[in-house]
């Protein structure tokens, strides 16, 4: 039996995370977050689409890109944990794997043609990079893929939302309106690393073209500054 497999993208997504940091830990965390999906040329035949309409939700089966490295280590340090602890690398949804691919659970919230980039997905939740090269995408069907007795392991407390994010208004009205209420929502997961825990320390990221620059004290996150990234 062949050892290696060859894959092709089929599409790459756009989101409003130039970078890794802030991007949410796992998808469906910020619904907020809307994304597009556009297919490269090759497979831009809206008859690859049919039926897709029917589901509410998406498997992304995507690369990480960014996290691509030549050896492996069978063990990671899981954010969950603070990276204080090591987990086997086949426990966690670590970037850090003997081929880098990951599974991601998004919304559907539209599919539209376009005159340039043939038929989009509007999708809703999504943990990706902007520019992230998919591999395939898959019908989330209910029946079969919830599975409510499941156990999480180390992973089973709910990541919700865990700080009270304070944007002043002069800040937040430089922020497009449809972009409002998915920054609160990244923010409001604490995208800072787990190990880090500074209240003098000054973060920033980039979201939607702009530079975001915030503290957090305790369990009070307050933004400090937002411009235009460059």
């Amino acid at each position: 039996m062949p050892q290696e497999f060859s894959m092709k993208v089929i599409a790459r997504i756009h989101s409003d995370f130039a970078t890794k940091f802030g991007v949410p830990r796992q998808s469906g965390l910020v619904d907020a977050l809307e994304s597009t999906i556009v297919f490269e040329p090759e497979y831009r035949n809206p008859d690859a689409l049919r039926g897709l309409d029917g589901f509410s939700h998406l498997w992304l089966v995507w690369v990480f890109d960014q996290a691509v490295r030549q050896v492996w280590s069978p063990t990671v340090r899981p954010p969950r944990l603070g990276g204080n602890q090591r987990m086997g690398v086949f426990a966690t949804r670590s970037p850090f794997r003997p081929n880098p691919i990951a599974l991601s659970c998004v919304r559907l919230a539209g599919i539209e043609r376009t005159a340039d980039q043939g038929t989009v997905l509007r999708v809703r939740g999504a943990d990706l990079m902007d520019g992230t090269p998919i591999l395939d995408i898959k019908p989330y069907i209910p029946y079969s893929d919830s599975r409510p007795e499941a156990l999480g392991g180390f992973a089973a407390a709910p990541a919700g939302e865990v700080l009270e994010v304070i944007i002043p208004q002069e800040l937040l009205e430089r922020v497009p309106a449809d972009r409002r209420e998915a920054l609160r929502g990244v923010l409001a997961q604490d995208p800072r690393p787990h190990y880090q825990d500074d209240p003098e320390r000054v973060y920033g990221f980039c979201f939607a073209g702009l530079e975001v620059k915030f503290t957090v004290d305790g369990d009070l996150l307050t933004v400090r500054d937002i411009s235009p990234f460059s």
